[in-house]
């Protein structure tokens, strides 16, 4: 019976890992294809490089401001989500940040909409920047029937 217990406990705290084909057929049925731009390709990578495809990642940022990076696109606490904790946060998503860490993923997809209509556009997202920018990025959604 504790065994049981156990493995509901971690299954409750688990986050939902997304696969990747999993991942890009919900983008482009959430209509992030070609949205301002950015492929199905490109969010699966960016995805791939700041979360791992995880809803529940969190990376806390080494800025003046402690800001921390939440769910699966490390949406960032001081411009796009409110976390009580981040110094002179915007919130310009008008979305508390725990939402972003879903296993619905469709409050963080509405946020990087927001994100990527910002003059940054992808390019607001490290992860982006350094691994998939004029990247070839048919890998990320080969084999998956898009």
């Amino acid at each position: 019976m504790r065994a049981l217990v156990f493995l509901l406990v971690v299954a409750v705290a688990s986050a939902k890992v997304f696969d990747r084909c999993e991942l890009a057929r919900t983008l482009k049925a959430a209509g992030m294809d070609g949205y301002y731009g950015a492929t199905v390709a490109d969010w699966v990578c960016l995805s791939k490089w700041e979360s791992s495809y995880n809803t529940q990642a969190v990376n806390h940022n080494t800025d003046k401001d402690h800001s921390t990076d939440y769910g699966i696109f490390q949406i960032n606490s001081k411009w796009w989500c409110n976390d009580g904790k981040t110094s002179r946060a915007k919130n310009a998503c008008n979305i508390n940040c725990e939402a972003l860490m879903s296993d619905n993923i469709q409050s963080a997809i509405t946020c990087a909409k927001r994100v990527i209509r910002d003059p940054n556009r992808l390019s607001a997202w490290v992860g982006w920047r350094n691994h998939c920018k004029g990247q070839d990025l048919t890998q990320y959604i080969a084999g998956c029937g898009l």
